[in-house]
């Protein structure tokens, strides 16, 4: 039985004006965002570039009291505010259930989040700035990431190999063991097949849940090994017939 979510559901709230032909609103995703209920161990959100997973991921994540460049909730480095006003627009609904623990890790600011880190030194922190990418990346997910915690990720996948995106698949799964609960954006084909997760995927009409199966991040990473050489071939010649009509 899963133990009861730390986030229950998030909403855009419509009782307050928005700009709808302005960012973020202007993304379909965003402006047809209605109630959206998270697993209470692991939810993923997919789509194209551009979709909105990110910028409702950033939302959450404010709302759940975490500072926008990334980190605990303690973090409160502001390096580079970039955030959008969706956090002002939203409504997250909780659990009764209260986290022991949390990180907010974004790809995009995992500097400034180990810029800030080293403050953190006399408290078991390491200096992340002297490890790979990737390798801060996996220590964080190791040694602050604690059971019972509450973990938002975006696109993590893009500091790590293959193989670590299976390492931290090993160490989500040891978390999820423990009661945490994860809200991660995503496009690798890896992390979504986490078993019996949430999976949201962002279009242009919308957000809905999806099976892993049914998303393109499987249907084209599953062609493409299947026959890597053929599938180029068909790509490159699709571009030379494209390239041929628009000269």
């Amino acid at each position: 039985m899963s133990p009861e979510p730390f986030l229950r559901h998030i909403e855009l709230r419509r009782d307050k004006p928005v700009d709808w032909t302005a960012y973020p609103f202007c993304i379909p995703a965003i402006a047809q965002l209605d109630r959206l209920r998270f697993h209470p161990s692991v939810t993923f959100f997919v789509g194209e570039n551009g979709s909105g997973k990110s910028t409702l991921i950033e939302a959450i994540a404010i709302r759940a009291g975490f500072n926008p460049e990334g980190g605990t909730k303690n973090f409160r480095t502001a390096l580079r505010p970039s955030e959008s006003s969706l956090q002002d627009h939203v409504r997250l609904a909780r659990g009764a259930r209260r986290e022991a623990s949390g990180f907010f890790l974004r790809a995009e600011t995992m500097f400034n989040v180990s810029t800030e880190a080293e403050q953190y030194s006399a408290y078991g922190w390491a200096e992340l700035h002297e490890m790979s990418h990737g390798e801060a990346f996996l220590w964080l997910a190791v040694n602050k990431f604690h059971a019972g915690g509450l973990f938002i990720l975006d696109e993590p996948e893009a500091a790590l190999s293959p193989q670590r995106q299976l390492a931290l698949l090993v160490r989500l799964h040891q978390l999820v063991q423990g009661g945490s609960q994860f809200v991660i954006s995503t496009h690798s084909p890896l992390l979504l097949a986490y078993p019996d997760a949430t999976i949201f995927m962002l279009d242009r009409s919308g957000i809905h849940a999806t099976r892993y199966e049914d998303t393109e991040h499987y249907a084209v990473t599953r062609a493409f090994l299947q026959d890597p050489a053929a599938r180029l071939r068909q790509l490159f010649a699709e571009a030379e017939t494209e390239a041929e009509a628009d000269p």
